[in-house]
């Protein structure tokens, strides 16, 4: 066989060169150039001979497909079920994201627990030996049997996969592996497209699911190249601090079910547990007749999540007052302090300004604007907001309050939990069913001005 040479070529402007450098030589870009495989022409005819022989390579009619054997592994797990979309699909290639210690691994080898005595499971790891896999298992309690692989060679492992014919495979993580094409070092940008993309073809041709883990960056992104994202079926991250208990597992892509689900899980010394009812956990613990908290409701995919916004405004000691926001964005914030000061005359000028959502949950909806506004009046005023009042609603730049979506969802949420009064936007109460919430007094507002009266009973 004919020696396969790489070549280097640059992302911006497709200059190719035989060596590496810094600098492009065509568009003088910096850190654009990246290692490409190049085989000789009679290799890529006999590899593309080999596809168009195989049954995955063919052209079929869209009516001949058969869907009716579609199968969904139950991991056993509820919450990562749901935000699965059902269960795992044969087929796919699952990416599954976080930081450090979060729970990744973790939850992998739950799933090996349910799963393994029903399902032949290859489990591929480049981090860890296999005595260091066999010592966190007996921590967590795995007893089940299933096969280990330590390598980091994805040929290898796509041999083993060919052979062995696992119903499903588990790579932790997808940084750690190598092709050895390639001259580039484990968890650079084109190792790491060039191992998904073999994994794909594996995963798709013999119909077997592919669970892969995958480090994050710095700023909080999968690492290594976008296209990584693209090339999967699915992928999931873990969300949540590593110092406190309980993690949020979201789905931010899905061919095979609904994007934007969460599942909701504890840790704890024997691993990851469900959270069946998140609204409860994140509103355990909160203090009663206080000024500067307030609840709202937040939808997560087809599910409602109430959580607790605290807002805190003190007397700045220096000239700037400071501001700050933890699970809510920043520059939201100072969105709606300035239309607070200008629509509401409530003035943050002179005072530091802090938000914080409870529980570690991050609030990116919309729907919940109304909420962080009145906490940051409630604070300002030090005018405590019922126990029993839940706030809903979008704020726009003139201070009117906007509709949100599912309002029946949000408000049957809160009625379950006891509230007692819910605070929505005016043109949302046409759209809310009076038989489901009987017990509630709904009250609908189109200012701010108007909410915190609502809230206050002037």
């Amino acid at each position: 066989m004919a020696k396969v040479k790489n070549i280097y070529i640059c992302s911006q402007c497709g200059y190719e060169s035989p060596k590496w450098s810094g600098k492009c030589p065509g568009c003088g870009e910096w850190n654009t150039m990246n290692e490409e495989i190049a085989a000789p022409a009679a290799v890529k005819q006999a590899e593309v001979k080999a596809r168009v022989s195989s049954s995955y390579s063919s052209p079929m009619k869209l009516h001949s497909i058969d869907t009716t054997d579609e199968v969904r592994y139950k991991t056993g797990i509820g919450e990562l079920d749901n935000v699965l979309g059902g269960g795992i699909v044969k087929g796919s290639l699952v990416l599954i994201g976080g930081d450090p210690g979060i729970g990744k691994s973790t939850i992998l080898l739950q799933v090996c627990q349910n799963l393994a005595d029903r399902l032949n499971i290859l489990y591929v790891s480049g981090e860890e030996s296999r005595r260091q896999i066999k010592l966190r298992a007996n921590r967590l309690g795995v007893t089940n049997d299933f096969l280990i692989l330590t390598e980091t060679d994805i040929e290898i492992i796509a041999e083993h996969v060919k052979s062995e014919k696992p119903d499903l495979v588990i790579i932790d993580s997808i940084q750690t592996m190598n092709l050895t094409q390639l001259n580039s070092s484990p968890g650079s940008v084109t190792q790491v497209r060039e191992c998904t993309n073999l994994l794909m073809r594996t995963a798709k041709s013999l119909e077997i699911p592919i669970l892969v883990v995958g480090h994050v960056n710095k700023d909080g992104a999968i690492a290594g190249p976008k296209v990584l994202e693209h090339i999967v079926d699915a992928v999931l991250y873990f969300e949540g601090d590593r110092q406190l208990a309980y993690r949020i597992l979201r789905a931010v892509k899905n061919r095979f079910g609904s994007t934007n689900e969460i599942g909701v899980f504890e840790m704890s010394d024997k691993g990851l547990s469900e959270v069946v009812n998140p609204s409860l956990v994140f509103l355990s613990g909160r203090p009663k007749g206080v000024s500067g908290t307030c609840v709202t409701c937040i939808m997560e995919g087809s599910r409602p999540i109430l959580a607790e916004v605290q807002a805190l405004a003190a007397n700045s000691g220096y000239g700037t007052a400071r501001r700050m926001a933890t699970g809510f964005d920043y520059n939201r914030m100072n969105l709606l302090i300035a239309v607070l000061e200008k629509k509401g005359g409530y003035y943050f000028a002179g005072a530091d300004t802090y938000v914080n959502v409870v529980g570690g949950f991050k609030l990116d909806e919309r729907a919940a604007d109304l909420c962080v506004a009145t906490a940051l009046v409630s604070s300002l005023k030090d005018l405590a907001i019922p126990d029993d009042v839940i706030v809903i609603g979008e704020v726009g730049l003139a201070g009117e309050i906007r509709s949100v979506s599912q309002i029946n969802k949000r408000v049957n949420e809160a009625s379950r939990l006891g509230f007692k009064k819910c605070i929505v936007p005016y043109y949302n109460l046409k759209n809310i069913s009076a038989d489901a919430v009987s017990d509630m007094e709904i009250i609908g507002v189109k200012t701010i001005r108007q909410a915190v009266k609502a809230i206050s009973g002037e």
